[in-house]
């Protein structure tokens, strides 16, 4: 595969450089869920959302919390109930009997990285402010339209067993998500070290920045300017296509499986995730393995599957895992 071979240099290694500082950082409070947490790097390196999806206990909250903490980025965290109101995400206009004059009150989306906890349990009202927010990085409020600051981040997290009190995301909504990532238990060792750290053992949590919201954004601007040569878009673009039909890739099994297939968001969200993948690994130009690093985080929740696929218990994972072996990379 011809290529350009670029090395990064100069300020986009410093800033790589400092992006691993950051994650090796986190690494001594988060145990384990590296997956996680380099999608919250990923997530920043590329202007996207994150949606995560785990059991409660699993340390989401920390690790936004911390990641948030080391970038010096402004931080807000909302907690979704079934009856929040969508001033209590924009915020709202206040009347000053004083001044006789009303005053904007900028509600908790008004930060660089916004945690919406528990994203599924509020209404579509409030759902419906949150897209506007993440797909256009601004808000209105009583007629006027603010602009958010940048970096924007939405990192949501759902539960994935409880259902009672809960609304389904809108399709819409779930593609504007760059990522979806699936956080497990530990592993047994991972265990024992919370453990340990739960009786007083741990490294205590006294973040220093490493980088600004500033440099954020350039490593951004650095890591989208990667090199994706023509072959490579070719496959990244036939991924997609394979998953909207499959038997002209030559997956038949799996055309009664999915109801439908990625978009072409998909497609742009696998370039730019690959580019951010490419800058985390020192590089200035994307490989075949880069785009299959981010591909079932970028793919699983873009997929819709048909009954039969519930009826036989086929996860998403398990498609894009079939479209990864099958189609071929340069």
């Amino acid at each position: 595969m011809a290529t350009e071979k670029r090395i990064l240099g100069g300020k986009a290694k410093e800033l790589r450089d400092a992006y691993a500082e950051l994650l090796e950082d986190i690494s001594t409070i988060v145990v384990g869920q590296r997956e996680m947490v380099e999608s919250l790097a990923l997530s920043t390196l590329t202007g996207g959302h994150l949606l995560i999806e785990g059991l409660p206990g699993l340390a989401k909250t920390l690790a936004v919390r911390s990641f948030a903490s080391r970038v010096a980025a402004e931080f807000s965290r909302i907690q979704f109930t079934p009856d929040l109101l969508p001033a209590d995400l924009v915020g709202t206009r206040i009347y000053n009997a004083r001044t006789s004059e009303f005053t904007v009150a900028k509600g908790p989306l008004f930060a660089n990285i916004v945690l919406a906890d528990e994203v599924n349990r509020a209404p579509a009202k409030v759902q419906s402010a949150l897209l506007q927010a993440m797909q256009e990085r601004r808000i209105s409020i009583a007629g006027e339209t603010y602009e958010l600051g940048d970096p924007f981040v939405v990192l949501a997290t759902q539960n994935p067993v409880e259902t009672e009190g809960t609304y389904s995301l809108p399709e819409a909504q779930v593609d504007r998500f760059l990522f979806k990532v699936l956080v497990g238990y530990p592993t047994p060792a991972e265990e024992m070290v919370i453990l340990e750290r739960a009786e007083g053992l741990e490294i205590k949590d006294d973040p220093r920045p490493l980088l600004k919201p500033r440099q954020v954004v350039e490593a951004r601007q650095e890591a989208q300017s990667g090199f994706i040569d023509e072959k490579v878009k070719r496959y990244l673009v036939d991924l997609v296509l394979a998953t909207r039909d499959p038997k002209a890739a030559g997956l038949p099994e799996l055309a009664p499986l999915l109801r439908f297939g990625a978009s072409p968001r998909a497609t742009l969200a696998l370039a730019s995730a690959s580019r951010a993948q490419a800058f985390l690994d020192g590089r200035g130009y994307v490989t075949p393995d880069d785009v299959k690093a981010v591909a079932h985080r970028v793919l699983r929740h873009r997929l819709a599957l048909s009954y039969e696929a519930e009826a036989d218990q086929v996860g998403t994972d398990e498609v894009v895992g079939k479209v990864l072996a099958k189609v071929k990379a340069p």
